[in-house]
C-alpha cells in the first residue's frame, strides 16, 4: 500500500514538473521532457534522499534542506538541467554538487557513468552510501573541491553544476568533451543568479546563454582563482 503511494506521488510531481517546463518553454527552450528523464523522475525516490524531518515533503516540487547549509533542488530544476544536457546511455556525466545524491540517481537512469563530486565530508559519505544501498551503482562519489572536478576520468559528455558559482571554473570546461554541455548557475552567493547553458564547440571554443533565473546555494572551495 504504501508503495502504490510512492507511486502516485511520484505521478503527481510528474504532472507538475511537466506543467512547470511547458509553462517555462519560452525562457529555458525546453518544451517538454524526454521519456528518459520522465521514467528517472518517475523511479527514483525522492523520498529516499530527504531527512527524517522533512519526509512530509519529499514529494512536493520544492527544494528542501538537507543539512550544512545545502539543499536538495526543486525536482523541476532536476528535471531542466537533465534534459539541457542532452545526454544519453553511453554517455558520461560529471556533476559538481553531490548534496543528498539526488540528481546523481535521476542522472544514473540515463547514462552509463556518473562521477559526482561534493566538498562537505558528511554529505559526501551520507550520498555514497545512500546510493550504494539503493542499487545505483554506475555513480561514484568523490569528497572534494567542485572547482577541480574530477580530471582522472575526463573528458566529460556533460557537466552539471548544483551550486552557484561566480564564473565558470576553468577545470569544469577543459574536461567537458568537445560538442558536448555544461549547466551552470552564475552569480554571486545570495544574489542574482542564472542558470547558464555552455556549449563547447570544435577547437574549445565556448557558446553560452542564460536559461532561467534560479537561487542555488554558494559553491564553496579554494579555485576561485583558476575560474574565468
Amino acid at each position: 500500500m504504501e508503495q502504490e503511494g510512492g507511486q502516485q506521488a511520484a505521478e503527481q510531481l510528474l504532472r507538475e514538473v511537466e506543467q512547470e517546463i511547458r509553462e517555462t518553454a519560452r525562457y529555458t527552450g525546453v518544451s517538454g521532457l524526454s521519456e528518459a528523464v520522465k521514467e528517472a523522475l518517475r523511479t527514483v525516490p525522492r523520498d529516499a534522499f530527504v531527512p527524517d524531518g522533512e519526509q512530509h515533503a519529499a514529494w512536493l516540487n520544492i527544494p528542501l534542506p538537507i543539512g550544512h547549509g545545502q539543499t536538495i533542488s526543486q525536482p523541476y530544476i532536476v528535471a531542466l538541467m537533465t534534459e539541457l544536457l542532452q545526454v544519453g546511455r553511453e554517455s558520461r556525466v560529471l556533476e559538481i554538487g553531490a548534496g543528498s545524491g539526488y540528481q546523481a540517481a535521476i542522472l544514473s537512469r540515463i547514462v552509463a557513468e556518473v562521477y559526482t563530486v561534493e566538498i562537505v565530508p558528511a554529505l559526501a559519505e551520507r550520498a555514497r552510501k545512500r546510493l550504494e544501498a539503493l542499487g545505483y551503482d554506475n555513480v561514484h562519489v568523490r569528497q572534494g573541491d567542485g572547482h577541480l572536478g574530477w580530471p582522472e576520468h575526463a573528458p566529460y559528455d556533460g557537466v552539471i553544476v548544483t551550486a552557484a558559482a561566480p564564473s565558470i571554473p576553468t577545470a569544469l570546461v577543459e574536461q567537458l568533451r568537445e560538442g558536448h554541455r555544461m549547466v551552470i548557475p552564475i552569480g554571486r552567493p545570495w544574489g542574482p543568479q542564472v542558470l547558464t547553458l555552455l556549449e563547447k564547440e570544435a577547437g574549445g571554443r565556448i557558446r553560452s546563454r542564460e536559461v532561467l533565473p534560479v537561487a542555488f546555494v554558494p559553491m564553496t572551495g579554494g579555485g576561485d582563482a583558476a575560474d574565468r
